[in-house]
C-alpha cells in the first residue's frame, strides 16, 4: 500500500497541510479542536513520520523571510527595498527568503506554511497596517520577528522604526518657513500605519492643506499631481511620499509649464538615486543602516532576547532645487512658460 502523506491527511481532515504540520509537530497556530481532528484522522491512516523529516525539523533553516505585497513589476521602482534588504543581509549570514505576493492573505498563508515546513527561523514584518492581523499571527505561531517601521500597533514584537510624525513635521515648518501656505500633499497606501502617522503630521501642521492618495507608482505621482495643479486652488507645494511620485510630479510641472521651483515647490520622501540627479528636496536617512539594525534586533530575538523597541535615527531634509520661495500663483489656463529655473 501506498505509504500516507501529510497531503492524504489534509485532504481526509479537510484542512491545510501547513495546519496538518502544525498539528503533528504540536506547535501553535491551529485549534485544540483541529489538533485533535488531524491527529485522529493521521492514526486511523496509520500515518508514520518519517526519521529523516523529524531530524530536519530540529534543526535550524538558516533563513530568514521577508514577504512584500506589491505588484511584481512596481518593486523594481522602489530603490528604498533594495538599500533596506542590502542593509539586512550585511548583517547575516542566514540566506534573506524574499518572497512577492498580491495581497495580504497570501502574505500570511505563506508565513504559515514557512513555519509549518520550518523554511525560516524567522520574519522581517513592514508595510504595518494600523489593525495588523499579521502581529497577532507572529504570537500565535511562536514565529520570531520583528516589525520594520511603524512606532507602535506592533503588540509584543522587536521594532525598529523611525519617527514619521516628526519627519513631516519638519517637512511642513520647512515649506511654511519659505513662506507657502497652500500645501498638497501625496500620500501613500491609506491602509499603513506610517501613511496614517504622516496624514496626522501634516494636517496638524498646515493651514490651507490637501492630501490626495497615491500608490508610490509613477502613474498615481502623476495622476496626483496633474488634478492638484489644474484645481482651482493649486497649491505652491506638493510633498510626495516617495521619490517615483515625486519625480512623475515634476514631469508633469513641466508637461504644464508650471516653473520648479518658482511656481512650484516639490519634497519627496526617503532620498534616492533619483532625488539626487533630479536634484529633488528629500528626506534623507541611512536605509542601508536601518535594514542592519533590523537584521541584528531579529538576530537577538531569535537568540532568545526579549523583543526591543528601537528607535533610528530622524531622517534629514536635504535641500536641493526643487524648492523655494512661493513665486507668482498659478492660475488656471496660465499660459506655458520654461520649468527649468
Amino acid at each position: 500500500m501506498k505509504r500516507p502523506t501529510i497531503k492524504d491527511i489534509a485532504a481526509a481532515a479537510g484542512v491545510s497541510k501547513g495546519a496538518v504540520s502544525l498539528a503533528l509537530n504540536g506547535r501553535p497556530g491551529v485549534s485544540e479542536a483541529t489538533r485533535a481532528r488531524v491527529l485522529e484522522v493521521a492514526s486511523s491512516l496509520g500515518y508514520r513520520p518519517s526519521a529523516t523529516a523529524r531530524a530536519l525539523s530540529s534543526a535550524s533553516a538558516d533563513a530568514v523571510g521577508l514577504v512584500l505585497v506589491r505588484p511584481p513589476r512596481a518593486l523594481g521602482d522602489e530603490a528604498f527595498f533594495f538599500q533596506l534588504i542590502a542593509g539586512m543581509q550585511s548583517e547575516m549570514s542566514s540566506a534573506l527568503l524574499l518572497q512577492v505576493v498580491a495581497s495580504r492573505d497570501e502574505e500570511i498563508s505563506l508565513y504559515q506554511r514557512w513555519w509549518a515546513e520550518h523554511r525560516v527561523d524567522g520574519v522581517f514584518l513592514v508595510d504595518l497596517l494600523v489593525d495588523d492581523p499579521r502581529v497577532a499571527l507572529m504570537s500565535s505561531l511562536g514565529m520570531p520577528a520583528v516589525v520594520v517601521g511603524g512606532a507602535g500597533h506592533h503588540g509584543a514584537l522587536a521594532s525598529v522604526w523611525a519617527d514619521d510624525y516628526a519627519a513631516m513635521t519638519s517637512v511642513v515648518e520647512y515649506l511654511v518657513s519659505l513662506g507657502h501656505r497652500r500645501i498638497a500633499r501625496v500620500a501613500g497606501l491609506p491602509s499603513l500605519l506610517h501613511t496614517v502617522r504622516r496624514d496626522q503630521a501634516f494636517l496638524s501642521s498646515v493651514v490651507d492643506g490637501v492630501i490626495v492618495g497615491g500608490d508610490y507608482t509613477a502613474e498615481a505621482g502623476a495622476a496626483a499631481t496633474r488634478a492638484l495643479l489644474g484645481s482651482g486652488e493649486p497649491p505652491s507645494a506638493i510633498v510626495y511620499d516617495n521619490d517615483v511620485m515625486a519625480v512623475a510630479g515634476v514631469e508633469v510641472a513641466a508637461e504644464m509649464g508650471v516653473g520648479v521651483p518658482s511656481q512650484l515647490s516639490i519634497v519627496a520622501w526617503d532620498d534616492s538615486v533619483l532625488c539626487q540627479h533630479g536634484r529633488l528636496t528629500a528626506l534623507s536617512r541611512d536605509t542601508f543602516a536601518f535594514g542592519a539594525r533590523a537584521a541584528r534586533a531579529l538576530l537577538a530575538v531569535m537568540g532568545g532576547a526579549l523583543p526591543s523597541d528601537v528607535e533610528d535615527v530622524l531622517p534629514e531634509l536635504v535641500v536641493r532645487g526643487s524648492t523655494s520661495a512661493p513665486g507668482r500663483v498659478l492660475q488656471r489656463g496660465a499660459p506655458p512658460r520654461n520649468p527649468v529655473d
